[in-house]
C-alpha cells in the first residue's frame, strides 16, 4: 500500500510539471476542454439531482461544483494576479441557489474567468514564483494546482451521476 501511495504521489507530481511546462495556449486549449467536459456533467445531471448527495456526510452535487468553480477562481486568481470578478472572499458555494440552471451558470462562469485570465498572461509569467501562505510555486505550477483540483472534484460527481440512474458522459482526453 505505502508503495502504491508513493507511486500516485509522484504521478501527481510529475503530470502537474508537465502541465506547468505547456505553453499558454496550449494550456488555455486544456481549460477549455475542461470546461466542455465539466458542462457535459453537468448536462448530464437531472435538475432534482443537483440537490443530491451520495451520503450525507458529502457535498450535494451542486455544492461539487460550485467548489470547483470556487477553486478556479482562486487558483487562477493567484496565478493570474488577476482579481475575481466576484469580489474578495465571495463564495459561489455559499451564495449561489444550488439548481442545475444556477450552477451550471456559475461554474461556465469561473471557466469563463480561468480561460480569459489565462490569455492575459505572458509566457514570461508562468515561471515567475508566487506565494500562497508558505508555500511557493510558479504561476505555472498554480495553474496546474488549479486544474488537477477541478478535475478531482468533476470526477468525484461521476457517482452521483451514477447513483441517479444516469450514464456519465465519456472522457473527453482531447
Amino acid at each position: 500500500m505505502k508503495k502504491l501511495s508513493f507511486l500516485l504521489v509522484m504521478l501527481t507530481f510529475a503530470c502537474t510539471s508537465v502541465f506547468a511546462q505547456l505553453t499558454k495556449d496550449q494550456i488555455v486549449g486544456e481549460w477549455t476542454r475542461a470546461k466542455a467536459y465539466t458542462k457535459a456533467y453537468l448536462d448530464a445531471m437531472p435538475a432534482d439531482g443537483y440537490a443530491f448527495k451520495a451520503t450525507p456526510e458529502v457535498r450535494t452535487f451542486a455544492g461539487q461544483m460550485l467548489h470547483l468553480a470556487d477553486a478556479n477562481y482562486f487558483f487562477v486568481g493567484m496565478a493570474s494576479g488577476k482579481v475575481s470578478p466576484l469580489g474578495k472572499d465571495v463564495s459561489v458555494e455559499k451564495t449561489v441557489e444550488q439548481t442545475k440552471e444556477a450552477t451550471t451558470k456559475a461554474v461556465l462562469d469561473s471557466y469563463d474567468y480561468a480561460i480569459g485570465a489565462i490569455q492575459g498572461m505572458t509566457e514570461a509569467q508562468f515561471k515567475e514564483e508566487v506565494s500562497m501562505g508558505k508555500m511557493k510555486a510558479t504561476r505555472g505550477q498554480m495553474l496546474a494546482k488549479g486544474f488537477e483540483h477541478q478535475t478531482h472534484h468533476r470526477g468525484q460527481t461521476t457517482i452521483y451521476i451514477r447513483l441517479k440512474g444516469v450514464t456519465p458522459p465519456n472522457e473527453m482526453l482531447f
